[in-house]
């Protein structure tokens, strides 16, 4: 299984197609898998070089338990090891939800390491439902599958089902527990000069931020889907794909 270690941490990744590197990065709660169940890597690899990576607390990388391992720059310095590890010295970034958080992070603290970045689900503030989340970590960890629409807040596959109940819950909490304190990227946005695709649910509450905080980004796109929240959303590949393939076939060309 390919690891990166970052300082103790190894990080979780896999390769797949040929073409410019396209570094994905999933959500908060879940891993790599999704990725490939929703379509987007079948979709995807035929042009770009995917590095799906396992962000810290998830899937089959290192979980720590300390608030203090899920820093933004850890984030950023797990992303830059799998790089260095396929001698990759640039990359797009297509992250949703925490992952979209995380190619915040890029911008500010690798961004040399960036050409383009996708942005889905995210927000560059602090979440303002902490507290609702803790409750329902708290609850996965003792009521298991009944906890879980209360996280996602939509009825989810099977496979995403087994796969929430092997979460680590302390991690977890710890990952969370540090993005609440976390200053956020507002203040970067005005300098985030490389291309970028921004993206949401209309349903989604992070959609009314989305379209406030774009608006300060000088070189975004932005479209919405109509009628989906968060989850699904990232769910909807098919309605999310066209645009993201039109978007890197543009800032490949």
């Amino acid at each position: 299984m390919p690891y990166a270690d970052n300082q103790g941490v190894r990080i979780y990744y896999q390769v797949e197609g040929s073409g410019p590197p396209l570094v994905i990065q999933h959500g908060f709660t879940d891993s790599i898998q999704t990725w490939y169940e929703r379509g987007y890597v079948h979709a995807l690899k035929s042009d770009n070089r995917l590095i799906l990576v396992d962000a810290r607390g998830h899937g089959a990388s290192d979980k720590p338990h300390d608030p203090e391992s899920y820093k933004p720059e850890c984030n950023v310095a797990d992303v830059i090891s799998v790089l260095t590890d396929l001698d990759i010295p640039r990359a797009h970034f297509f992250g949703y939800s925490m992952g979209a958080w995380i190619a915040f992070a890029m911008a500010q603290h690798a961004v040399d390491h960036v050409r383009a970045l996708i942005i889905g689900g995210g927000n560059p503030n602090p979440p303002a439902t902490h507290a609702t989340i803790l409750q329902g970590l708290q609850a996965l960890q003792h009521d298991g599958a009944e906890a879980i629409p209360g996280i996602w807040g939509v009825p989810l596959p099977p496979s995403l089902r087994a796969r929430l109940l092997t979460n680590d819950v302390q991690a977890l909490i710890a990952v969370r527990t540090q993005r609440q304190i976390s200053p956020g990227f507002a203040a970067i946005l005005p300098r985030m000069t490389m291309p970028c695709l921004v993206f949401a649910g209309e349903a989604d509450p992070v959609y009314p931020a989305n379209k406030e905080f774009v608006a300060r980004m000088p070189n975004a796109t932005f479209f919405s889907l109509p009628g989906l929240g968060h989850a699904d959303t990232f769910f909807h590949s098919d309605l999310v794909l066209p645009h993201v393939t039109e978007f890197l076939r543009k800032v490949n060309s």
